[in-house]
C-alpha cells in the first residue's frame, strides 16, 4: 500500500551558490517548507525583488522510509522553473511554478544521499508568467512528499495528476458514474475495485473489473448545487493481487449539471445561479504566496462571509487543498492557467503544458465550471500566433474535459470584433471604468452593448475596482484612493452589474489586497490594493460590506466610515450597509430617521457638531462609530504620493476654469483644450509613423472610439502621470503648473 511521507521540514537554503552542490554548507540557512524567498523583497516595491537560481538541500536515508518498491518526489508547487539533483546527478527538469509534479527517484535513493533541488524564478521567455501585476515569488512554497508505492501502483507520472478520473452523468434521478483509472506497471490477474460512499460513508455503489474503467450508479442521487447544498460524494479505486490490496487511491467528487445562457447567465441543475464573487490571489504580508492550511481557510471563510457564490482563481492553478474547500463550501470557481498580459510565440508549449497539467489534476473538482485560456493576452493586439495558440488551448480542453467550458479574460481595450472572442465558449471583459478612466456609468451600458452585438456570446465581468487604503474624504475623486471613493464606486458597480441577469459571472478585483512589487502608488508599495480585505487579512473595508448586503443572507448591519472621524463639514454624509429591510441612526441618541433601501445603502445628513456618537440600528441588530467636528482637514486622511511630483490636492482650481483636477473629455470639449493637448500627445507620443502618417496609438494603445471614451475619464493629471510611466517621458512640476495656468484661462464647458 501506498505511504505519503512529509518531507516539508528542515530544509538547507541558500542563492549564494553559482553551481549546484555537491554537500551541505552549515552556513546556509535552515528553512521549513512551504518557503518563499521574496516573501519580504517581493511586497516592498520598487520592482527590485531578486529573481534568479536559489537551491534547496536535504540529506535523505532510505532506511528511514517504509520499505517500497517505488519512491517518488512529488512537489506541489515551485515557481518558476525547477531541476532535481539526487548525488550530484539530474534528474528531472520542470516548468510551470503553481502545479503539482513527480520524479522517481527510487533508482538513487540511498542511506546516505544528498537531494537537491535548484529553483529558478529569473525572467525568461518561454515560460508563462513573464508580465503580470502580481509578484512572481520564487521557492519551494507548497509541500514537498516522498510516495512510497509498489511496483504496480495508480499512475504518478502523468501530468501530475491523482490517477483517477470520475465523470458523473445524470439521467433522470439517478447518477450514471464512469470512473477511469490509470495503473503503472499492472500485471495479469489484477483487477480494480471500484466503490462509491455517500457524506456518511456509506457504500452507495461497488463494481469490480479486470481493466481500468468502471461503471456505477447512484440512485436519487444528492446533486451538488453550490452554496446552497454543496453535497460530496467519493470514489475510492483499489488495485487487488490475488485478493489483497496493494494501493488505492480515492477522489471526492459532486454530481451537477450546468450550463451558460447567454439571456439567463449560469444555470445550476436547472435552476438560475447568479455567479457573482470576487477573484483571489494566493499571497500574504510577511508570507508570500507559501501558505499554510489555515490561511486557505481564513481566505474561504472571508469569502462565505461575504456571501460570494464564484471565485475566479487568478491567475495560475491554485492549491488543491483550495479547490477542496471549494467544493466543500460549494463555490463555483473558474480555473485558468497563467497566459497573461504579453504573448510570447517561444511560450507555446509551456501554456499547452500548463493546461494539461491544471485539467488532469482539477478533473474532479465540482466547483471548477470552466478553464480559462488567458487573461488580457490581447493587450498589445491579436496576432495570427496567438489567435492559432488559443485555438489550441481550446481544443485542448475540450479533447481533455467534454463536461466544462472554455472562457477568456479579454483586456478592456480588445475590440468587439476581435477574431480572439469567437474561440471560447463564454467570455468575460476585465473592465476599469471609473479607475483607469472613464466613469462608474459607462460600466453596464457597455456591457449592454456587447450583449446586443453578440447575443448568442454569453458574456461577464472578470475583473473590475479600484484601490484604497487607510485614507478619507468627504468628496471622494476617482484616483484619490480613498475608502469613500472604493465604496462610492462598488455600489455603483453593484447596482449596474447585479441587475443584468444575462452576465454569466461577476469577479470583484480583488477579494484581497496582494503582492505586486512594480507598483510604488498609494502610499504603501509594493502591493495592488484593490482588495475588499487587506493583505493581512486584519480590515474588511467598507466596500466589503457593500456585497454582503447584496449576497449574504446573515443579518447584519454596519456602519461606514470608522476610520474616518475628523470631518470638517457642518452637516456630513453617513453611509450603512444593510441586509435588512429598514434601518435607523442615532446621533448621540438622538434618531435622525428610518430609512428603506431597496438597493442595501441607506444615507443619512448627520449635524456635525463636537463629538458624535452614532449607532445603526435594525431590529436588535446595531453598529457603531464616532465623528468629530473640526475647523481644518486632517491631512493624515490624504494621500500624499511618495517621490510624487504634483498631488491633485496642490493644484490651483479658480472657479469656473479648468485645471489639471478636471476630465480630458472636458478640455477636449474646448477649441483651446484640444490645441493644448496635441501639443501634449505629440511630446508624449514622440512622431510620426513611418508613412508619414499620424500614428494612432497612444501607450500601445489603437485610439479607437471606446478607448478615446474611457481616456475622456481621466483627469489631466491622472493621464500625464500613468501615461508619462508608461511611455517613459517625464514631466517636472514646473511644466506641470505651467500646463495648469494654461487651462486656467480656459473656461470650463457647460454642462
Amino acid at each position: 500500500m501506498r505511504q505519503i511521507i512529509s518531507l516539508n521540514r528542515k530544509w538547507a537554503f541558500s542563492k549564494l551558490p553559482e553551481a549546484v552542490p555537491s554537500a551541505i554548507d552549515p552556513k546556509w540557512d535552515l528553512v521549513n517548507l512551504p518557503h518563499s524567498w521574496n516573501a519580504i523583497d517581493g511586497q516592498d516595491g520598487d520592482n527590485d525583488y531578486y529573481r534568479g537560481t536559489a537551491y534547496y538541500a536535504k540529506m535523505l536515508n532510505k532506511a528511514a522510509f517504509p520499505n517500497a518498491e517505488h519512491y517518488y518526489l512529488e512537489l506541489k508547487g515551485a515557481n518558476s522553473s525547477a531541476d532535481v539533483y539526487m548525488d550530484g546527478k539530474h534528474l528531472a527538469h520542470h516548468d510551470g511554478g503553481y502545479s503539482t509534479w513527480r520524479v522517481d527517484i527510487t533508482a538513487h535513493l540511498g542511506n546516505a544521499s544528498l537531494l537537491v533541488i535548484a529553483v529558478d524564478n529569473s525572467p525568461n521567455e518561454t515560460v508563462y508568467p513573464q508580465m503580470a501585476d502580481f509578484t512572481f515569488y520564487g521557492g519551494i512554497y507548497r509541500d514537498v512528499n516522498l510516495i512510497c508505492v509498489p511496483e504496480s501502483h495508480f499512475d504518478l507520472d502523468y501530468f501530475g495528476g491523482p490517477g483517477i478520473a470520475v465523470t458523473p452523468e445524470i439521467t433522470g434521478a439517478d447518477a450514471k458514474v464512469t470512473v477511469d483509472t490509470y495503473v503503472t506497471a499492472g500485471k495479469l490477474g489484477q483487477t480494480v475495485r471500484y466503490t462509491v460512499y455517500d457524506a456518511q460513508e456509506n457504500v452507495i455503489a461497488q463494481t469490480e473489473t479486470a481493466d481500468t474503467h468502471g461503471e456505477l450508479t447512484i440512485p436519487n442521487v444528492h446533486l451538488w448545487h453550490g452554496r446552497k447544498d454543496p453535497y460530496l460524494y467519493c470514489c475510492e479505486a483499489e488495485l487487488l493481487e490475488d485478493g489483497e490490496v496493494i494501493d488505492s487511491v480515492c477522489t471526492r467528487f459532486g454530481c451537477r449539471t450546468f450550463r451558460i445562457d447567454p439571456e439567463n447567465g449560469f444555470i445550476l441543475n436547472g435552476e438560475e445561479y447568479p455567479l457573482r464573487g470576487v477573484s483571489r490571489h494566493q499571497d500574504r504580508w510577511g508570507v508570500g504566496n507559501a501558505l499554510l492550511p489555515e490561511h486557505h481557510e481564513e481566505d474561504m471563510d472571508l469569502i462565505c462571509e461575504m456571501g460570494a457564490t464564484t471565485i475566479r482563481l487568478a491567475h495560475y492553478q491554485h492549491d488543491q487543498y483550495f479547490y477542496d474547500l471549494c467544493d466543500e463550501r460549494g463555490l463555483v470557481i473558474w480555473a485558468e492557467i497563467p497566459y497573461i498580459s504579453k504573448h510570447m510565440p517561444t511560450g507555446r508549449e509551456n501554456t499547452i503544458s500548463q493546461m494539461k497539467e491544471l485539467i488532469v489534476q482539477n478533473y474532479n473538482h465540482p466547483s471548477i465550471v470552466v478553464w480559462g485560456l488567458s487573461n488580457e493576452i490581447s493587450i498589445g493586439g491579436s496576432t495570427e500566433d496567438l489567435l492559432e495558440n488559443h485555438r489550441i488551448l481550446n481544443d485542448l480542453c475540450h479533447e481533455m474535459d467534454k463536461t466544462r467550458l472554455t472562457t477568456i479574460a479579454a483586456v478592456s481595450m480588445c475590440k468587439m470584433d476581435d477574431p480572439y472572442l469567437q474561440i471560447p465558449d463564454v467570455v468575460s471583459y476585465n473592465h476599469y471604468f471609473g479607475w483607469y478612466g472613464g466613469e462608474t456609468a459607462m460600466n453596464g451600458p457597455w456591457f449592454d452593448k456587447f450583449h446586443a452585438t453578440h447575443p448568442n456570446i454569453p458574456i461577464g465581468c472578470s475583473e473590475y475596482g479600484c484601490e484604497a487604503l487607510d485614507w478619507h474624504t468627504s468628496d471622494p475623486r476617482q484616483g484619490d484612493y480613498t475608502e469613500e471613493y472604493q465604496a462610492y464606486y462598488h455600489e455603483e458597480l453593484i447596482k449596474q452589474l447585479f441587475n443584468r441577469k444575462y452576465m454569466w459571472a461577476t469577479h470583484v478585483w480583488n477579494m484581497f489586497d496582494f503582492g505586486a512589487d512594480a507598483r510604488n502608488e498609494g502610499g504603501e508599495n509594493g502591493q495592488n490594493h484593490k482588495g475588499l480585505v487587506t493583505m493581512d487579512r486584519k480590515y474588511k473595508k467598507d466596500s466589503f460590506y457593500a456585497y454582503k448586503a447584496w449576497l449574504s443572507d446573515e443579518p447584519f448591519v454596519h456602519l461606514c466610515g470608522k476610520r474616518y472621524i475628523d470631518r470638517v463639514e457642518a452637516v456630513t454624509k453617513v453611509t450603512v450597509y444593510s441586509n435588512q429591510p429598514t434601518v435607523e441612526l442615532f446621533a448621540n441618541g438622538v434618531s435622525l430617521g428610518v430609512q428603506e433601501a431597496a438597493d442595501h445603502f441607506f444615507y443619512f445628513e448627520v449635524p456635525n457638531a463636537g463629538e458624535t456618537k452614532l449607532v445603526a440600528v435594525s431590529g436588535d441588530l446595531k453598529d457603531e462609530g464616532v465623528i468629530r467636528k473640526v475647523e481644518t482637514f486632517n491631512e493624515a486622511y490624504r494621500l500624499k504620493e511618495e517621490g510624487a511630483i504634483l498631488n491633485w490636492f496642490d493644484v490651483e482650481e479658480p472657479e469656473g476654469y479648468l485645471s489639471l483636477n478636471d476630465k480630458m473629455g472636458d478640455v477636449l470639449a474646448t477649441v483651446r483644450g484640444k490645441l493644448i493637448f496635441a501639443g501634449l500627445m505629440a511630446k508624449m507620443m514622440g512622431g510620426k509613423k513611418k508613412d508619414g502618417g499620424e500614428d494612432n496609438k497612444v501607450m500601445g494603445f489603437e485610439m479607437t472610439a471606446d478607448m478615446m471614451t474611457m481616456m475622456n475619464g481621466f483627469t489631466v493629471l491622472r493621464l500625464i502621470t500613468m501615461a508619462g510611466g508608461m511611455m517613459n517621458v517625464k514631466f517636472t512640476k514646473e511644466q506641470l503648473l505651467d500646463l495648469n495656468a494654461q487651462l486656467n484661462k480656459i473656461k470650463k464647458p457647460k454642462k
